[in-house]
């Protein structure tokens, strides 16, 4: 999925981490509107003005549930690994090295940009019918679901792109809870999901008073998708992401019956980062170019673009009718993108 916003602020994100914990902070969540037929908004807590990653987590968009297809033309990445991980609804991705997947709920999507990628994403729908006839839009399937990025580590983020879809997650029953674990290692179970720092992601579901083991030097954050819990003596609901610092062994909450909700977490991530748009990158220069060669691309030909930095993805062409097209690069900001102050509160 892409940043959609026609003037996306500078993120730089400094090396280290806001505070050491452990404690509780919570970030609101801002909407902001994508693209598509009959647009959609998400709930960005990621990134955050004083707090720009958690680890080598840089973003987090949740969208739905809601009656609205998503209709992502293709757009570029660089320096970053999407995680795609629906909840309701299935999603075509298809991208520059050649895959074209449908993700479905419990399955993942891994797309690493290394020095640059681009992809598309469009909301699977039944037979017979179509996105742009109001007559249809209650019998729409619900979405619903959370976008990702990983900021990728300098050694690696020039490397090549590639693609990865897993299937088969490993899942962790406990005492009154079931998680599934989407990157990283959790409880002694390793997602097969190549990642390039550590980190660690899982989706749990809960009820009661649970235990979940943590690595103490991970900073961790919990994002509650269904139900409430309450960790440190604070109520967690849907929306705010719940930052927890570091230092934990075990994070131990009460979960309201049907809970659900994201762990996020990895060691901070020790290198400054800077995003913009839909690139994470080191310096404006860098920025900047990216932006150049994407605009670039859209004067070659086709088959010029299969060997151009952002690639050619295939079903896109002149001839896709509705799917043609491509979504342009957003002016850069008449200043120099520079680094911000990072709050260090440790709450």
């Amino acid at each position: 999925m892409t940043n959609l916003e026609t003037a996306p602020a500078q993120e730089v994100c400094p090396a280290g981490h806001p505070g050491q914990g452990p404690f509780v902070q919570l970030w609101p969540a801002r909407e902001v509107p994508l693209g598509g037929v009959r647009a959609m908004n998400v709930s960005r807590t990621l990134p955050q003005r004083g707090m720009p990653t958690v680890g080598a987590w840089c973003f987090l968009d949740s969208f739905g549930p809601d009656r609205v297809v998503m209709s992502v033309l293709p757009h570029p990445h660089m320096g970053l690994q999407t995680v795609t991980w629906p909840l309701l609804g299935e999603v075509r991705h298809r991208d520059s090295v050649g895959s074209d997947v449908v993700v479905r709920p419990g399955q993942l999507n891994i797309m690493t940009a290394g020095r640059g990628i681009s992809h598309s994403e469009f909301g699977v729908l039944p037979a017979g019918l179509r996105a742009d006839a109001p007559d249809d839009s209650a019998l729409l399937p619900p979405s619903r679901g959370l976008q990702l990025w990983v900021a990728l580590p300098d050694a690696v983020r020039h490397q090549a792109p590639s693609f990865q879809q897993v299937v088969d997650l490993p899942v962790v029953v406990g005492h009154d809870f079931t998680a599934t674990v989407l990157v990283g290692e959790f409880a002694g179970q390793r997602s097969p999901a190549v990642m390039y720092s550590p980190i660690v992601g899982v989706e749990v579901s809960a009820s009661g008073a649970v235990d979940l083991p943590l690595d103490p030097a991970f900073e961790h954050a919990v994002l509650v998708l269904d139900g409430s819990v309450v960790i440190d003596g604070q109520i967690i609901e849907p929306g705010p992401l719940a930052f927890l610092g570091t230092g934990r062994k075990t994070l131990e909450l009460d979960a309201s019956p049907g809970t659900r909700f994201m762990l996020l977490g990895g060691e901070p991530f020790e290198e400054d980062i800077l995003m913009w748009w839909n690139f994470v990158g080191r310096t404006h220069e860098e920025v900047e170019q990216a932006r150049e060669d994407w605009e670039a691309q859209s004067l070659l030909s086709d088959e010029e673009a299969r060997t151009a930095r952002f690639g050619w993805i295939h079903g896109h062409g002149p001839d896709a009718g509705a799917e043609a097209g491509r979504i342009p690069a957003p002016p850069m900001p008449g200043v120099q993108l520079k680094p911000r102050s990072r709050n260090r509160a440790s709450g």
